[in-house]
């Protein structure tokens, strides 16, 4: 098959993880794989070697009066390459490429409904409009899919949750001058590690404010996924800026916390569980679909309860082991790359004659 995928931003993120994924998976089954997506980013840096990379100019994530040009820019790469398949992946481009493409053609991956459901409910209206513009329309986590069908989308609506790599699997071998490393060997601190962009609804002041409360113990909060610098910020969190394949300090974190306003199904916390990390997360979108005895589930609103359940994993050493194991194990039952990719392939295929 020719695979055309196409999403709107090309820095990194989890929508951008699971194009990498597919598109990688997709080379090694020997189908011809094209990814679309904005001119600059990290994305393409990782991306197969094999992949064609299609570089949008004219295409941003705010919607504006070159949109038009994009639109036109999709419609002349249809027609140039002939795919198979048009994987459309983030809702911009979801919007724009259904208007663009045959919608026999058209898969459509919805990550996190909630940004367009609860965030920029002014769109949903688009959704509703477009939800027939198209082969099948995806949720990432089951939480999506039920709230889809609940706002009245509901015809050729599949469930396909992320997944990842077995990196741990990959990276056997320590790296002594990976920062993290070296704060474990020189100071044995214990690492909270949150990897996320650094964007309102990913709580990067609420990350701020459970580490406050831990300055007089021997623990190291870190952020990975800022562009920026931020200053004034507690002596015991670092930020590490953005990291190609950031999922390889994992290895020395003790836990991975990740406290978000609106979620679809994290990469982050996927690929935590493959590094057999317990999890503390936001109660949002379908992260209590990455939870069983293997972490807890918070309210961002309630500050003591994120703290104490930090507490109470690192203090505990025979609950941290358990759920070290049982993050591992539900990561090997239901997100291996191996098992999204099938389910994808099933969707491609549905419906062919």
């Amino acid at each position: 098959m020719k695979i055309l995928h196409v999403i709107t931003l090309a820095e990194l993120g989890g929508a951008q993880s699971v194009v990498i994924n597919l598109a990688g998976k997709s080379i090694e089954q020997n189908h011809e794989v094209f990814v679309a997506s904005s001119s600059h980013g990290e994305m393409w840096n990782v991306l197969h070697k094999d992949v064609h990379q299609i570089k949008l100019k004219n295409l941003h994530h705010a919607i504006n009066v070159k949109d038009i040009l994009v639109m036109n820019d999709l419609r002349n790469l249809y027609h140039e390459i002939k795919p198979d398949i048009i994987h459309l992946h983030s809702s911009k481009i979801g919007i724009l490429g259904r208007l663009c493409f045959p919608k026999s053609k058209i898969i459509y991956t919805v990550h996190g409904f909630d940004s367009i459901r609860l965030r920029y409910r002014k769109f949903l209206p688009i959704e509703k409009a477009l939800k027939n513009r198209c082969k099948a329309i995806v949720g990432v986590s089951q939480y999506d899919t039920s709230n889809l069908l609940k706002e009245g989308i509901k015809d050729n609506v599949y469930l396909v949750r992320n997944g990842v790599k077995d990196f741990a699997a990959l990276d056997k071998e320590q790296d002594p001058e990976n920062v993290l490393y070296k704060i474990k060997k020189d100071t044995g601190k214990k690492i909270i590690l949150s990897i996320s962009r650094l964007a309102p609804p990913k709580r990067f002041d609420l990350f701020c404010k459970v580490a406050e409360e831990f300055l007089e113990s021997d623990y190291q909060f870190v952020w990975i996924g800022n562009k920026e610098n931020v200053s004034e910020i507690p002596e015991n969190v670092i930020m590490l800026g953005e990291i190609e394949d950031a999922h390889q300090y994992y290895q020395y974190a003790d836990i991975a916390l990740l406290l978000s306003d609106y979620e679809g199904l994290p990469i982050s916390l996927i690929e935590a569980l493959c590094y057999s990390k317990p999890i503390i997360a936001s109660n949002v979108g379908g992260i209590s679909e990455l939870l069983e005895e293997n972490g807890a589930l918070v309210s961002n609103e309630n500050l003591p309860e994120i703290v104490n359940s930090v507490s109470f994993i690192l203090a505990n050493q025979n609950i941290y082991e358990k759920f070290a194991q049982n993050s591992r194990q539900i990561f090997e039952n239901k997100f291996t790359i191996g098992k999204m990719y099938e389910k994808y392939i099933h969707v491609y295929t549905q419906n062919d004659k």
